[in-house]
C-alpha cells in the first residue's frame, strides 16, 4: 500500500540546495535509504539520496510528510540508522574516492539540537513556474551596488548554460534570487569556463574565462550586458598564449575607472615562462588596449600543486585567494592576502615583470573546518567584500561529481576587522 507520493518534490529540494547531480540524472537523486525515528514529540523520516548526497527529513504528520530540512552527506549515501535514544542519525557513504586523492568512504553522524539549521548555507527557492532555478560549480564571487547584493558564476561543470546568479546575502541561509544564462547570439554561449566576475557598473560584467586549448576553448575576458549577452570578447595576446597551458584565469577585479580603468586578473599556476612557484596577475586596460603583468609568489606545496582562485579590489588593495587542491588532513593553504595597489606597477608583456610583495589577510582552514566539524573542502573558488565591507568566500561543488555537493558560503566579518 502506497502511504504517500511525493512526486518531484524531494528533487526539487536537493536542486534548490545546489545538489541535483545534472552530470548522472537519468535516476534522478535516486532516493536509497529509508528510515523512521521518534524524536522527542516529533516521528521524523530521514530519506537518503545516493546521488544528491544528501538527507532529506520530513516530519509524519500523519497526512502529508513536512520537509523540515536537507543534510549534507559523504559520496553516495547508501544505508541510514536513526538512534532516537541519542539523538543522533548516522549514514554510510558507499564511495570511495582514495585513487584520485578525494574523499573515502565513510560513515557521518548528525546530532539533533535546537536552533537554525547550519546547512545549506545558499539554497535557493521555486522559480514562477514552479521548478527549481537550477544551480551548483559556484566558480566566482562579486559584490552588488548595494549591502549583501552578490553575483556568482558557474564554470564548465554546466557548459550548455553558464549562469549568473544574483545572490542576497543579507538572509540566512544566503538566498539566489536570480539566474542569467550567458549567450552569444541569443543562444547559451559554449566553449565557456567561468572562473571570474566584477560588475561593470553599467549593469553588466566582465567575466574571466579560463581557457583550454585542448578543448579549443579560448583563454579571454568577456563582457556582458545586464542579459547575459556577451558584447565583447578580448582574447589573450601572442606573449601569453605562446606559453600557454590549461590553467588559466582564476579571478577578475577592476581598477581606476573611466579612460584609466583596468581589469586585472589572476592567473590559477605557472605558464612556461613563469619561474617555479611564480604566476601572473595581468592588467589590461580596455581604452587603451593594454596587456601587462606582475609576478606573485606562491606558497610552498609538499602535496599536489598551489594556486590562485580569485581576486577582488577593495580600498587600496589587491585581494587575493591563494588554495592547494588537498582536502581533509592534507589541507595546508586556503589563505587570504593582499597586495598594496600602490605597489601594484605591472609592466610590459615580453619584458622583466616585478615581482610583488603579499601579506597574510586571513588563513581560512580553521573557518572551514568549523563549517564541516572538521573536514576541509578542496575547491575554495569565490571571495568578495561588499558595499559594506562584509567579506564573502563560496566553495565549489564540482556539480556534485565525484564530490559531496556540499557548498560552502562563509561570512568571515568586515575587512576592517581583519586588516
Amino acid at each position: 500500500e502506497v502511504a504517500y507520493e511525493s512526486g518531484p518534490s524531494f528533487e526539487y529540494e536537493v536542486a534548490n540546495a545546489g545538489h541535483y547531480p545534472d552530470d548522472r540524472n537519468k535516476k534522478g537523486i535516486e532516493p536509497e535509504g529509508l528510515d523512521t525515528g521518534a524524536f522527542g514529540e516529533d516521528r521524523l523520516i530521514f530519506v537518503a539520496s545516493e546521488r544528491g548526497s544528501v538527507v532529506g527529513v520530513y516530519k509524519d504528520t500523519g497526512a502529508e510528510p513536512q520537509f523540515v530540512q536537507i543534510l549534507p552527506s559523504g559520496i553516495g549515501p547508501e544505508g541510514l540508522v536513526a538512534i532516537p535514544s541519542r539523538n543522533l542519525l548516522v549514514t554510510a557513504n558507499e564511495a570511495d574516492l582514495v585513487e584520485d586523492g578525494l574523499a573515502r568512504s565513510h560513515v557521518m553522524i548528525y546530532e539533533r539540537s535546537e536552533g537554525p539549521a547550519t546547512y545549506p548555507m545558499i539554497t535557493a527557492k521555486l522559480t514562477a513556474d514552479g521548478t527549481p532555478l537550477g544551480w551548483g560549480a559556484l566558480s566566482a564571487l562579486a559584490a552588488g551596488d548595494t549591502a549583501g547584493k552578490l553575483f556568482a558564476a558557474s564554470d564548465s561543470f554546466y557548459a550548455n548554460a553558464p549562469s549568473i546568479f544574483e545572490i542576497d546575502a543579507t538572509q540566512t541561509p544566503a538566498l539566489i534570487t536570480g539566474k542569467t544564462i550567458v549567450t552569444r547570439g541569443g543562444h547559451p554561449a559554449q566553449k565557456l569556463d567561468i572562473e571570474g566576475i566584477v560588475a561593470d557598473g553599467e549593469g553588466g560584467f566582465w567575466l574571466a574565462n579560463e581557457g583550454d586549448p585542448a578543448k579549443l576553448v579560448p583563454h579571454a575576458i568577456l563582457r556582458v550586458d545586464d542579459k547575459g549577452e556577451i558584447k565583447q570578447e578580448i582574447g589573450f595576446p601572442m606573449d601569453l598564449l605562446a606559453h600557454q597551458t590549461r590553467f588559466g584565469l582564476e579571478g577578475i577585479t577592476t581598477i581606476g575607472e573611466g579612460d584609466d580603468l583596468t581589469l586585472v586578473m589572476a592567473m590559477q599556476r605557472e605558464w612556461a615562462d613563469d619561474a617555479k612557484g611564480q604566476v601572473k596577475l595581468l592588467a589590461y586596460k580596455p581604452k587603451a588596449k593594454e596587456w601587462s603583468a606582475v609576478r606573485y609568489p606562491l606558497e610552498a606545496t609538499e602535496a599536489g600543486w598551489m594556486g590562485l582562485s580569485e581576486i577582488t579590489a577593495h580600498d587600496g588593495k589587491l585581494y587575493i585567494l591563494e588554495r592547494d587542491n588537498q582536502i581533509g588532513a592534507l589541507a595546508k593553504v586556503k589563505r587570504v592576502y593582499s597586495v598594496a595597489l600602490d605597489a601594484f606597477k605591472p609592466a610590459k608583456l615580453g619584458g622583466e615583470l616585478p615581482l610583488v610583495e603579499k601579506t597574510l589577510v586571513r588563513d581560512i582552514i580553521g573557518d572551514l573546518k568549523s563549517a564541516t566539524n572538521g573536514y576541509v573542502i578542496d575547491k575554495v573558488e569565490g571571495f568578495t567584500i561588499d558595499k559594506n565591507g562584509d567579506i564573502f568566500v563560496a566553495t565549489d561543488n564540482d556539480g556534485v561529481d565525484d564530490s559531496s555537493g556540499e557548498t560552502l558560503f562563509l561570512r568571515l566579518g568586515n575587512i576592517s576587522a581583519v586588516n
